[in-house]
């Protein structure tokens, strides 16, 4: 058993709760769609890819989705209305499936990777900061030592934000205040890491430099520091995106694509929003895997994601 454990009945709930503007959204318009038809048609297939695109699932991936229905309408002949929401779901699926998102039930922190050091980018408002700060209480609530850097220096608020954080789950923070060196902050945290043989070390960055070519130097010189500690840190590079942007939250993520690697997904406020999909559009057009989800305010309402659970929850009538 991984470190967070099974998907709970609350946690079921919570997402549930959480994906309900999104679902309703999309359930309202397709019982409109549907109404009066027996089988799904051309019609039909018109409406769900409008559907689609309106839930910011993306043009392009709303188009893979299309056509493999229609794949499976050609194959069997006849599919009834009934049928259309279990089939869209295993497609869907089997889409996040391909783009890497696994199944994450749990997930453990790799033996030989201590400590397990997380760097998180994205843009200022986002919600980057109370994403670390959740994900400290999550590997905290699982028994794991936890130290936080707080290297996005451009900004006061980003640093005692971090710092309340700290207090509020019980991690310690190191910090240098504001207009410091983001590097000296990341090379402290990985050195405290490593001296009081701490499970995980999370490193905030700054949210926006004045130009790409900055940002991408200052994440470069990052790394770089603290590797002097671990080899081969960062592990993971997390990118925060807000769900409630829809397709801004596309164009966030292909400009940090061009200046770093990224390796996982985190993306927040879903349930302030009815463009859920943005999850499944963002996972297939940059093929790097979802691995946090932000459906609520509360400190354990950051929940690992699971593809099938959330594609129930976002395509289930309530």
């Amino acid at each position: 058993m991984g470190i967070f454990g099974f998907f709970s009945k609350e946690k079921k709930e919570s997402l549930d709760q959480g994906l309900q503007k999104s679902s309703e959204n999309i359930f309202s318009k397709l019982s409109k769609a549907v109404v009066g038809k027996s089988k799904v048609d051309e019609e039909i297939l018109d409406e769900l890819e409008e559907i689609l695109i309106t839930s910011d699932v993306g043009v392009d991936t709303t188009i893979k989705v299309i056509r493999r229905i229609e794949a499976r309408v050609a194959k069997d002949k006849y599919v009834t209305t009934d049928e259309l929401d279990q089939i869209l779901k295993q497609e869907i699926i089997g889409l996040l499936e391909e783009n890497n998102t696994q199944d994450l039930l749990d997930f453990d922190i790799p033996e030989d990777k201590k400590p397990y050091v997380i760097m998180v980018v994205g843009v200022n408002g986002v919600g980057k900061t109370t994403t670390i700060g959740k994900l400290a209480n999550l590997f905290k609530s699982a028994g794991k030592n936890v130290i936080l850097g707080a290297a996005d220096t451009f900004r006061a608020a980003a640093v005692d934000q971090l710092i309340l954080w700290g207090d509020r789950v019980g991690v310690p923070v190191v910090s240098h205040g504001m207009n410091t060196d983001p590097a000296s902050v990341a090379f402290d945290a990985v050195k405290k890491g490593i001296e009081t043989k701490a499970d995980v070390v999370i490193i905030d960055t700054a949210g926006r430099l004045h130009t790409k070519v900055n940002l991408m130097n200052e994440l470069g010189k990052i790394k770089r520091v603290m590797q002097k500690f671990v080899p081969d840190a960062p592990h993971e590079i997390l990118l925060v995106l807000d769900g409630s942007t829809g397709q801004n939250a596309f164009i966030q993520a292909k400009e940090f694509t061009k200046v770093t690697e990224i390796t996982s997904l985190a993306i927040t406020k879903l349930d302030g929003t009815a463009k859920g999909g943005v999850v499944i559009g963002i996972s297939d057009q940059f093929k790097i895997p979802v691995k946090y989800i932000g459906v609520g305010e509360k400190m354990t309402d950051l929940q690992l994601f699971n593809r099938k659970e959330f594609v129930d929850s976002l395509f289930s009538k309530k």
